[in-house]
């Protein structure tokens, strides 16, 4: 079943769980995330970065959207880090039910008003929106970027932000870095910060740079407020990292004989961390809330 972002983490968020996001660029990852989805019972988020979506081409999400809406658990598909007016109408105009405008290197005034416009077009068309505020690091480990120092949301601005936008969702800065941490390097998550900011905002609230993350960390902020967690490096290293062990040891050439391990290696991570959120068995509860389909709800 296809919903959108408001939809499902209004019910997560009532129930205290959260949902991942998981970063897809090919049907091998789509599978990962459905097919997992579907044996824990779980509600999944499919998100997919501007480059990502250039990578896989429109056609492709004709595929995932039938897979996706025929499913018994709902799914959203989500525009993650869209930057653009143009990007985020194309998601739009291919059926993604869910954009998020990432306006976070923007002056607050300016990152209001470039995301109340990216509101004020998906809403009438039934498509949720998520902002983000305050800066997410970046280990150097990936192609998802983020700062050399994370600059922490601030509580004020983002009940400023909520109210003056009307975002649907709200990513917020509280230590954690896009890709997988070198050894040297430590996350410290500012869980004091996200109590006060979810004091004051009342939305879902967003986690990014989920991977790599300490499990008692996650789980401590899940139980605080967050709905959101997304994961990209940690199960895509867990695939090619199997990948790598089939190609250094035979000759293999046909893809049905190199990918199911890695399939099944990604599947591994994606389970733990629906786990770590306490989002299996969920998708029942969207049955028992009766909530419809994307598509029925914009009727």
């Amino acid at each position: 079943m296809l919903v959108n972002m408001k939809q499902l983490l209004e019910v997560a968020q009532e129930h205290q769980f959260a949902v991942g996001a998981f970063n897809v660029a090919d049907s091998n990852f789509l599978r990962v995330v459905v097919e997992e989805a579907e044996k824990n019972n779980s509600p999944a988020i499919i998100a997919v970065h501007p480059t990502e979506l250039d990578f896989t081409k429109d056609d492709f999400f004709h595929y995932v959207l039938a897979r996706i809406k025929n499913s018994h658990v709902p799914f959203v598909l989500h525009l993650d880090h869209g930057d653009s007016v143009e990007n985020i109408m194309r998601a739009i105009h291919v059926g993604f039910s869910s954009v998020m405008i990432d306006g976070s290197l923007l002056p607050l005034e300016e990152n209001i008003r470039v995301t109340k416009q990216i509101v004020d077009i998906a809403h009438p068309l039934g498509v949720s929106v998520e902002g983000e505020l305050g800066t997410i690091g970046n280990t150097g480990t990936t192609i998802e970027g983020g700062v050399t120092e994370v600059i922490y949301t601030r509580p004020e601005d983002a009940k400023e932000f909520v109210e003056s936008t009307g975002v649907d969702t709200l990513a917020v800065a509280i230590g954690t870095c896009h890709g997988i941490y070198p050894k040297d390097m430590k996350p410290q998550l500012r869980m004091d910060i996200l109590r006060q900011i979810k004091e004051v905002v009342d939305i879902p609230l967003v986690l990014h740079g989920g991977s790599a993350n300490p499990d008692e960390e996650i789980a401590e902020a899940v139980k605080i407020g967050i709905q959101k967690v997304n994961i990209s490096s940690d199960y895509k290293y867990a695939f090619y990292k199997k990948c790598r062990e089939i190609l250094a040891e035979t000759e293999l050439w046909d893809p049905n004989a190199i990918y199911p391990d890695c399939i099944d290696a990604a599947k591994e991570v994606v389970q733990y961390k629906m786990n770590l959120f306490q989002s299996v068995d969920k998708a029942d509860v969207y049955r028992t809330e009766n909530v419809l389909a994307w598509r029925t709800a914009q009727l």
